[in-house]
């Protein structure tokens, strides 16, 4: 049987296909390993209403690309709660991290107790790309 998007000609019509996966921004290395954490706890941090980044320009002989770890301590909530942060989390980094993220960078969104959770989604982005913003503004 034929699917109703097939041509009836047996053609291909480039105009009518998808774009491509590569068109899409590469994915991000996820941290899991706690001594990248923990390098990144000891440099720049820069707190949000909804997070906590923190963020630490790695070696040059360190992994290549931008990399991102997250977490959410028990006060954010039961298993449920830090759950769902940390995939709000996830997907602000996934929309916000490509543009605004520098290459040969480690990030660590921590998420905050009730907010991160319950924070509009623009703004959770919004908060995001404030921080990068500072993180990567020349110190004083």
């Amino acid at each position: 049987m034929t699917p109703p998007e097939a041509p009836v000609d047996g053609t291909d019509h480039p105009g009518d296909m998808p774009p491509a996966a590569s068109v899409c921004a590469p994915p991000l290395s996820v941290l899991r390993k706690r001594s990248d954490f923990l390098r990144a706890a000891r440099a720049r941090r820069q707190g949000t209403p909804s997070m906590m980044v923190q963020a630490r320009k790695r070696a040059p002989d360190e992994a290549e690309g931008i990399r991102v770890g997250f977490t959410c301590s028990k006060k954010v909530g039961n298993a449920v709660a830090r759950n769902r942060a940390k995939r709000r989390l996830r997907e602000a980094a996934r929309a916000v991290l490509p543009d605004h993220g520098r290459d040969g960078w480690d990030y660590v969104l921590i998420g905050r107790a009730e907010v991160t959770a319950a924070r509009t989604f623009d703004a959770l982005l919004d908060d995001l790309r404030e921080a990068l913003r500072k993180i990567h503004s020349p110190r004083k």
